[in-house]
């Protein structure tokens, strides 16, 4: 034990080597603004001046910085590792924590590319997959109520592709913290993407009840809803939880409201009530002047995709053109790859070609410069680079030959993205398969896909169109279901106030 004095506890109850009350406010503050997709993240850099020589306050600051301002996260790292000695256990575990996360001599296999903050928290990223968790198992065994290192943790298994890595985390920790603020959403989230529905509805319910306010719990919650087609109970769920999102990061406010524009579309309500969340939640984020546009951009160039296949993108009139012409800006290529093969789409498909060839040969040439144990596990997002590049340009016969008829959007969440982010590439796979005449291939996908998700118009409308191509009397039955659940979903959310604030 420290000498009196010259240690404090934080919001965990570990001990740090300070002896300024404000540092470990700012401390705790920081903590607080990760778990809840804070947008003031920079809190953490008052707590090295208020105590300069405190490494917590310092490590946190540097990791923060490498996101935000790479050129001055080295002096806080530097000041750490001089003063690393005298630190406490909890600190050191920390320190090698996040030393690990953003030293460059790493055995690569996660697929962040820059300082992308995803999911909200910001990290340098390339981040690695081995040593990496294996230190944050360590930390998590010794200090398990460190909810900000299992965040931490969580995200690095989610550029993974393992949600069951991710679950495995939080489980390992979850009894030393069952009546604990933001853990039932960091439980709900891994569960949902396994396909445990009813398991994780039961966990964001348990969270839902410790803090209505946990925008992870309710982000959780409207996933569940959403995919059992829910979608009546998403929107007024998510409508009401709207109050409270004011202060979150670019985002989770802009995610957030991306999932109610998606139970509209996917409920077969008006397209205007998509286009008023476009323009009044997620574009109108980038007037606040602290929003990250990144972030933003990658939930509207997700939303205009899924009305563009959905053949409704007329309706958002120049929209996808003014956001193309944004994310020609290489100062957005390459934080992470799913907005860069959202990029791709975007910019073929509005005529900006050249642009479009220049990101694709900078993510052939990054993925070539792979380990290659990286270049394996990231061959199938290459794959749908190339295939959305061929979609953009409405060449769809050539993107289905470099996707292959066994494709499943499943298998390419190493590209950074949730089931539902990437459910979409699915969906133009289905309508690529009709728009060359694979009926009979869309068929046997759709109805596979229909047994996970029945009550979604949208697949039925398209296995409609399927059977008819083929002239089979199936086509009406189809049709009629498609069109009940149309009626039975527009009316109800018809019903639903304006999406405005």
């Amino acid at each position: 034990m420290e000498a009196a004095g010259r240690v404090k506890l934080d919001k965990w109850g570990y001990e740090v080597k300070t002896t300024s009350d404000a540092c470990i406010s700012s401390i705790n503050a920081y903590y607080e603004q990760v778990l809840s997709y804070g947008r003031r993240r920079s809190v953490i850099l008052e707590a090295p001046i208020h105590d300069p020589n405190c490494v917590l306050a310092n490590m946190l600051a540097c990791q923060f910085l490498c996101s935000s301002d790479p050129c001055r996260a080295p002096f806080h790292l530097q000041a750490a590792k001089s003063l690393l000695e005298h630190a406490t256990s909890y600190e050191r575990a920390v320190f090698d924590a996040i030393i690990c996360l953003i030293s460059p001599e790493r055995d690569d296999d996660v697929t962040i590319e820059s300082h992308f903050k995803c999911l909200g928290i910001s990290f340098l990223a390339f981040a690695q997959h081995s040593s990496d968790i294996v230190r944050r198992l360590q930390l998590l065994k010794h200090f398990p109520k460190d909810l900000v290192s299992l965040t931490r943790a969580q995200v690095l298994a989610f550029y993974m592709g393992r949600p069951d890595l991710s679950l495995e985390l939080v489980q390992q920790v979850l009894p030393m913290n069952e009546n604990e603020n933001y853990i039932y959403g960091l439980l709900a989230f891994p569960l949902l993407e396994l396909g445990r529905m009813a398991d994780a509805e039961k966990a964001a319910r348990l969270g839902y009840e410790i803090n209505k306010e946990d925008p992870w719990v309710q982000h959780a919650l409207c996933h569940v809803f959403q995919y059992e087609c829910r979608f009546k109970e998403a929107v007024e769920f998510m409508q009401e939880c709207s109050q409270s999102w004011g202060s979150l990061s670019s985002f989770m406010i802009t995610h957030n409201w991306w999932h109610v524009a998606l139970c509209y579309l996917e409920g077969h309500s008006s397209v205007e009530k998509v286009r008023q969340i476009y323009d009044q939640h997620i574009w109108k984020e980038l007037e606040r002047s602290d929003a990250i546009k990144a972030e933003v951009y990658l939930n509207a160039v997700a939303l205009l995709l899924r009305v563009y296949v959905r053949g409704e993108i007329n309706v958002f009139e120049d929209r996808l053109k003014i956001l193309a012409g944004c994310l020609a800006d290489q100062a957005f290529w390459y934080l992470e790859w799913h907005l860069d093969l959202l990029t791709l789409w975007a910019l073929t498909c509005t005529g900006e070609s050249a642009k479009a060839e220049e990101l694709l040969k900078g993510l052939r040439a990054r993925h070539s410069m792979m380990t290659k144990k990286k270049q394996h596990s990231m061959q199938r997002g290459m794959m749908l680079a190339e295939a959305l590049y061929k979609y953009g340009k409405g060449e769809d016969k050539q993107a289905l030959e470099l996707l292959g008829p066994d494709f499943d959007a499943i298998n390419c969440k190493i590209i950074g993205a949730s089931d539902e982010q990437v459910d979409v590439f699915n969906e133009v796979f289905y309508v690529m398969l009709l728009n060359t005449g694979q009926a009979v291939k869309a068929i046997e996908v759709i109805e596979k896909q229909l047994k996970k998700r029945e009550g979604a118009p949208f697949l039925w409308r398209l296995l409609e169109r399927s059977y008819s191509m083929l002239g089979k009397q199936e086509a009406r039955i189809v049709g009629e279901k498609a069109s009940a659940l149309e009626t039975a979903y527009f009316n109800k959310l018809e019903k639903q106030p304006d999406p405005v604030a």
